[in-house]
């Protein structure tokens, strides 16, 4: 016999909490106590875990949703649910834990439908607004783009409210300096560029549910105003005299476009105020070699007064924050990069005609703006009150909800702003939030083994070869050569050759002949399937495992543009063997083995259609109308047979057209 009393004793601290062991019970055993007002950390195992409730009040958070405990509650978490136990009473909160491994368990909780769902809970999918200085590229759209707009389609045909939130950042210094390259106004140059974005992102079958335009917004910079008075509120952002660099002629302040030098860390040549080479941000006046854009002689140091974050004092909050969601490792080896640094005091606004300035008047920030990169974290949470206000539902910037779950795209780029200074901003206006997101990263899209590049015409923009007739082609190639984990590359004749030999001389080709092979055998109609060999069986069990691979491919947790285009790929290859290896019964008296052939060929035919729809939604919606089924809405939970009788029409269908040519490229020069 074993008895354990809890004596108010602490043993050790884990998860944030205080823990004592319990030995001899067979399993894992602790018990725990969180202090009034206290939170455990966010954290996920492979062990299957129970938690009873023996004294006092509090929350549980299991994968964002809220559950209110008491004496008496018994909670089960499965292997890599997220979970926190929060004391909301007044007294110590008491709890036995205990904890075992079961690798079945954990396996099948690793691929659980329900576990990667997000159940009733709102889903916001936020692309980076893009800057209104030019139109989109292909190194745009490959990346955060077509990566939302998946994710989002993947997650409607689960049955989730998912909404893909983007805009155009208007009030980024790279449009002023667009607009002064034109020689024509700041905000004219916003709206255009703006417009001719939202265009390309429809042309690419982007569908966006807000898509914001601050400049021309009055409610929009009046919310951010108020965003900003509550970052100065909380004590967090406040004034701060410091250095700065000026142009040497003009006296004009220096950041972000209109100086350039290497960076402090990688020694990269740099933009002012973040280095894409190593994602690390600069203050400027720390960048070695600096150089003004705006004239020949080399800037000088001068006084500045300016509001300030001291970011070096939130480190906890980020580290806190990166608990909760999915946060790949190379954000989170920039943050501990970040906060090596023994301080950063980033200044969040800046002197500058373009832009939205604070309520408040400092003396000394007259003149200032409010920073480009604070704004993007308010305006995600503009274009959810604003997606709201359409939908009638009540999401407020004011009052974020703990039952958001929102999900961020992004390209390395802008990893800083995103999952560093932008939770430290959420802490600061809303302490009792905690944000539940998301990140998927990108890295840099190669053209032709180049850096794209607007200023030295390197690059091919989205209207030059998007059309009805290319998108899904574009759409398809992007996905399968994303640059996930590293950087990769669009070369015109690759995207050649895959439009010819796989998408129509692959794909296109065995639809085209499973239909004529129908139309001759059956009159076009869906055969049932007649008798099963042990090869039919085990290409059934194949088409299950593609199933199983592209559900993960696409699933919050894996979520790979590229490996799903891999998935697709292989299950037509899967197809077309299958369909050779069993081509030499047509002919014979061995019809029943055949019908059964003709009825899975046209099973994997329907998966495709299903399987598609989130990359390539025109193709899919056209072999699902082919196949009798209308365009694909819900995503399969196994593998069916079409409905014997359904009227097919493949042959001769149509699903890809011969490319035109690319439009080539300026050679890259060095800069």
């Amino acid at each position: 016999m074993i008895i354990s009393v809890y004596d108010g004793n602490i043993e050790y601290e884990g998860f944030g909490i205080g823990l004592a062991g319990i030995e001899g019970l067979g399993v894992g055993a602790d018990w725990g106590r969180v202090p009034p007002g206290g939170r455990s950390l966010s954290h996920r195992h492979d062990e299957t875990e129970m938690f009873v409730i023996v004294q006092g009040r509090g929350e549980l958070v299991v994968d964002g949703a809220r559950h209110p405990v008491a004496p008496g509650s018994l909670a089960l978490f499965e292997p890599f649910e997220s979970h926190v136990l929060e004391n909301t009473g007044d007294t110590d909160l008491v709890f036995l834990t205990q904890y075992w491994r079961d690798a079945d368990r954990a396996l099948v909780s690793a691929r659980s439908a329900d576990r990667l769902g997000f159940g009733e809970r709102p889903v916001f999918v936020c692309s980076p607004p893009p800057t209104p200085n030019g139109d989109l590229h292909l190194g745009h759209l490959s990346g955060p783009y077509l990566g939302a707009d998946a994710y989002v389609r993947f997650q409607r045909m689960n049955g989730v409210e998912a909404w893909h939130v983007t805009g155009s950042d208007d009030h980024q210094s790279y449009v002023q300096a667009a607009a002064r390259a034109e020689d024509r106004a700041t905000a004219v140059t916003a709206a255009h560029y703006s417009a001719e974005i939202a265009d390309t992102l429809a042309l690419m079958d982007i569908r966006v549910d807000q898509y914001t335009v601050p400049h021309r917004d009055e409610a929009y910079r009046a919310g951010l105003r108020a965003y900003f008075s509550r970052l100065i509120d909380s004590g967090v952002v406040a004034p701060r005299a410091d250095e700065a660099l000026f142009d040497a002629e003009t006296g004009e302040y220096l950041y972000e476009v209109d100086v350039s030098g290497t960076c402090p860390t990688c020694a990269s040549t740099t933009g002012g105020n973040m280095c894409e080479g190593c994602g690390e941000p600069n203050t400027v006046i720390d960048l070695a070699d600096a150089a003004s854009a705006l004239s020949a002689a080399g800037p000088r140091r001068g006084p500045i007064t300016r509001y300030t974050l001291p970011l070096h004092d939130f480190h906890e909050v980020v580290i806190d924050h990166h608990r909760h969601g999915r946060v790949p490792a190379r954000l989170r080896e920039l943050t501990a990069r970040v906060f090596d640094r023994p301080s950063l005091n980033l200044p969040v606004s800046h002197p500058a005609s373009w832009g939205t300035p604070p309520a408040e008047e400092h003396e000394g920030t007259e003149g200032q703006v409010i920073w480009a990169w604070v704004e993007l974290s308010y305006g995600f949470l503009q274009g959810i009150q604003a997606l709201g206000g359409r939908l009638s539902r009540n999401w407020r910037v004011a009052e974020p909800g703990q039952d958001w779950k929102i999900v961020h795209f992004l390209g390395y780029d802008n990893a800083f702003y995103h999952s560093v200074l932008a939770p430290v901003l959420y802490k600061a206006a809303f302490p009792e939030w905690a944000p539940d997101i998301d990140y998927h990263v990108n890295e840099f899209y190669l053209l032709e083994g180049s850096k794209f590049s607007t200023s030295r015409r390197h690059a091919i923009w989205g209207k030059e070869i998007l059309g009805p007739d290319s998108v899904d082609a574009v759409r398809y190639f992007l996905s399968s050569t994303r640059p996930e984990g590293d950087r990769t590359n669009f070369a015109s004749a690759e995207y050649d050759a895959l439009v010819r030999g796989t998408l129509i001389g692959t794909w296109q080709e065995w639809l085209n002949d499973l239909g004529e092979r129908m139309v001759e055998r059956y009159d076009g109609v869906a055969p049932d399937a007649g008798n099963w060999t042990p090869e039919h069986s085990a290409f059934l069990g194949t088409l299950g495992v593609r199933l199983s691979a592209l559900t993960s491919a696409l699933s919050p947790d894996g979520f790979s543009l590229r490996r799903a285009a891999a998935e697709l790929h292989g299950l037509v290859e899967d197809t077309v063997r299958f369909s050779r290896q069993e081509s030499p019964l047509a002919a014979t008296r061995w019809s029943d083995d055949n019908r059964t052939v003709i009825a899975l060929e046209l099973a994997a035919a329907r998966l495709l259609a299903h399987g598609a729809a989130p990359l390539m939604p025109r193709f899919a919606a056209r072999l699902g109308k082919a196949l009798g089924l209308g365009v694909p809405a819900h995503w399969p939970r196994t593998v069916e047979l079409l409905p014997p009788g359904t009227q097919v029409d493949l042959a001769g269908t149509v699903f890809f057209a011969p490319p035109a040519p690319v439009p080539v490229p300026a050679a890259p020069t060095r800069s």
